[in-house]
């Protein structure tokens, strides 16, 4: 396993409680880092962290509501006085809200619903975080966003508004806050209790779904990298996790008259640029 470099460094977690963040928990705790799930859902939360105090890892569940600014006030109180410091914060917390409708059919109530959540609900949590992940010398936030930050699907336009929101929030808290690295994670379709529910699908189905679906493991592992004071480098930005689909083009390959064979050296060459002038 890749030493992260996460060693006793105390790893906040909103959304903890099942899905990626729980993914995120485990994850840094096999790192050999402390963890404050954070989750609405009581139930789940205190399971977990009593799951993986069980392990002999260090875990404090604090429940709270993201979209709620005086729950996450005091959740971070408690997150603070739990170790004196925040040195990385994951947030996970995020709802699809309505899909398959289009803006036309969308209630005000559920439109609100959504980007309080994914949207005010980043605001509510960085805004509490950021003085306690200012006290760590290697201070890190990483936003769960989505490949919807980036393209539109249909039916989507609340999640697509919320997430493309999510992605300008971190460029705009990497620039306010120069202490502390932000950074954001795009991933395609995972293999969540929320993607299953939304698809209508079972975890074999999900898996077999015709277009290829990420283990929330896979990117819990992408998010404790970004998180990790081995991505020092990286700031500012988002990494999209899609299996390059947003690399090609949404059209058809055309047929080029003059085309070389297909898997010729001249063809490759072509279509990398490459050619000899």
């Amino acid at each position: 396993m890749l030493d992260l470099e996460l060693t006793n460094a105390v790893v906040a977690i909103t959304g903890g409680a099942s899905g990626i963040g729980a993914a995120c928990a485990e994850a840094a705790c096999a790192q050999g880092a402390a963890v404050i799930i954070l989750d609405r859902d009581r139930v789940g939360g205190t399971a977990l962290a009593e799951r993986l105090a069980q392990a002999g890892h260090a875990a404090l569940f604090v429940a709270t509501d993201v979209a709620n600014d005086a729950a996450m006030a005091t959740a971070m109180t408690a997150a603070g006085t739990w170790r004196g410091c925040i040195d990385s914060l994951i947030c996970c917390a995020g709802i699809s809200g309505p899909v398959g409708k289009p803006v036309t059919e969308i209630r005000d109530a559920d439109w609100q619903s959504v980007l309080a959540v994914n949207l005010g609900g980043l605001f509510h949590t960085s805004k509490y975080a950021l003085p306690l992940l200012e006290r760590s010398a290697v201070a890190t936030l990483v936003i769960i966003a989505s490949d919807s930050s980036y393209l539109a699907y249909p039916g989507m336009a609340a999640y697509s508004a919320s997430k493309g929101g999510a992605l300008m929030l971190t460029r705009a808290l990497a620039v306010d806050h120069p202490r502390v690295r932000v950074n954001c994670l795009c991933p395609s379709v995972v293999d969540t209790p929320m993607s299953r529910r939304d698809l209508g699908l079972t975890g074999d189905e999900i898996a077999r779904a015709g277009f290829p679906v990420i283990a929330s493991e896979r990117i819990a592992t992408h998010a404790l990298f970004l998180a990790s004071p081995v991505s020092s480098p990286i700031n500012g930005t988002s990494l999209v996790v899609d299996f390059g689909f947003m690399a090609r083009p949404a059209f058809p390959q055309p047929e080029f008259a003059d085309a070389p064979p297909e898997g010729s050296r001249v063809a490759h060459k072509e279509a990398t640029g490459l050619a000899d002038n």
